[in-house]
């Protein structure tokens, strides 16, 4: 499993040298402890992997007893794994940190005394009972892993030359032609799939979307059992705001109403619930913008927002019941585009985790009036362009899971906003073409976005 992180940490080592530790931070079952272990293996003498999931009193021990004399500390470590640790040659990683808060703050004194690298992995490490009475290192930097993006699938599947082809198309502006049909097969793999490791990889080991299937429902379970383990005061809340995903993507508009989830409920009473869902990362929100400009975060409405779930494969595994799913009828009609059903949900879903993926935050755009149907449009995300410069600098984004389909949102938006836009895209099924200063992108190029 090839991961673009990969380099990133190489980065970090080069550059670094021992200076700061390093925290790979993602949701649970994204491949974090794979990578830092594959990282530690090719780019060390030797090291240790500290799992705080699987250790028990004699390894705490040593973390409670000889933190404050790390002479015997770092002897202690070597003997208990029986691993030689050699000065600026040896990475020592903290897997699952967060199950131990001690060991993460301990990472300043760790850093500074310089002899070992430090990797750190942690799922819901922003949860404030895994940060409660510690105070979190500044020499600790954090880096963020998601799903494994199109290019990455690609490189599972043993596909080395397709998304070279459409990066080539999309800086000379060029549609792909032929292949465009293969591209958009392979893309609806992808998202039918999704980019968690695990399911990525039964999907590669059998090619069938069942065996899939049952591994993206215990990835479920798991974030459910989180739920309830860690959401405390607030699980059901959490959870209802979880297991409504699904049916408001299926809404036309997208936003989350909460009236669904419970008819008095207020978005004060649920707002730090839609906060422990986007901090474990099981869930990308998109907050609405009331203005295309530069600081789009100053022009947030906190109060109107989307709920996506990070990962497009987990949405589709979620929405549909597991008795719907007893052989490959439903995922093979999803591949050829046949099902009927709300596509729009899945698309734009997996747009959200492409674009956060590419390091955007979130923004979408919504206005209406009974009175001025000018002023009646949605725009669903709102980027701003690679160079700031003094006008022109936020890019509207309209998303299309059809060939058939109109842009009068999105029209009406750049007639109304026109001097403060930079490039206009719809992003579609079809291949790529340029049209009345409008740029449509088939879906598999939003990652160059």
């Amino acid at each position: 499993m090839k991961r673009k992180i990969y380099s990133e940490l190489q980065d970090w080592k080069a550059k670094s040298n021992g200076q700061t530790a390093i925290m790979i931070d993602g949701a649970r079952r994204i491949g974090k402890s794979y990578i830092a272990v594959e990282f530690a293996k090719k780019e060390y003498k030797s090291y240790i992997l500290v799992d705080f999931n699987n250790a028990n009193n004699r390894l705490i021990e040593i973390f409670d007893e000889y933190l404050g004399d790390l002479e015997m500390f770092f002897m202690q470590l070597s003997v208990y794994f029986g691993v030689k640790l050699y000065t600026r040659e040896s990475l020592i990683i903290f897997d699952e940190v967060q199950l131990y808060p001690k060991a993460r703050a301990a990472i300043k004194y760790l850093v500074a005394d310089g002899r070992y690298d430090y990797l750190e992995t942690g799922s819901l490490v922003s949860i404030n009972r895994n940060v409660k009475d510690i105070v979190i290192p500044s020499e600790e930097r954090r880096l963020p892993m998601y799903p494994m993006d199109f290019e990455e699938f690609l490189w599972a599947l043993g596909d080395d030359t397709t998304m070279p082809f459409i990066n080539y198309c999309f800086e000379n502006h060029k549609s792909l032609g032929p292949l465009h049909r293969k591209a958009m097969d392979l893309f609806r793999q992808y998202m039918i799939v999704g980019g968690m490791p695990q399911a990525v990889l039964a999907f590669c080991n059998t090619k069938s979307f069942e065996e899939t299937d049952t591994v993206k429902r215990d990835i479920l379970a798991l974030y459910r059992a989180d739920i309830a383990k860690y959401a405390v005061g607030y699980e059901s809340k959490v959870k209802g705001i979880f297991d409504q995903i699904p049916a408001e993507l299926q809404r036309h508009e997208k936003r989350f109403l909460l009236s669904h989830v419970s008819d008095n409920a207020r978005f004060r009473d649920y707002e730090s619930s839609f906060f422990w869902l986007a901090d474990s990362q099981i869930v990308n929100i998109c907050y609405a913008a009331t203005e295309p400009t530069l600081g789009l975060r100053m022009r947030m409405d906190s109060l109107k927002l989307k709920c996506y779930m990070a990962d497009t494969g987990l949405l589709i595994s979620h929405a549909f019941d597991e008795k719907t799913i007893e052989n490959e009828q439903l995922y093979q009609k999803l591949l050829l585009d046949r099902l009927e059903v709300n596509k729009g949900m899945f698309v734009e879903n997996i747009v959200a985790q492409m674009l956060k993926a590419a390091g955007h935050k979130l923004y979408f755009y919504s206005s209406y009036s009974k009175e001025d149907a000018a002023e009646r449009m949605e725009v669903d995300f709102l980027i701003p362009k690679p160079v700031i410069s003094s006008r022109h600098n936020i890019c509207p984004i309209e998303v299309k899971s059809t060939n058939k389909y109109t842009i009068v949102s999105l029209q009406k938006f750049i007639t109304k906003y026109k001097s403060q836009l930079a490039t206009p895209y719809v992003l579609h099924t079809g291949d790529y073409q340029e049209k009345d200063g409008i740029v449509y992108l088939p879906l598999y190029m939003t990652p160059r976005l």
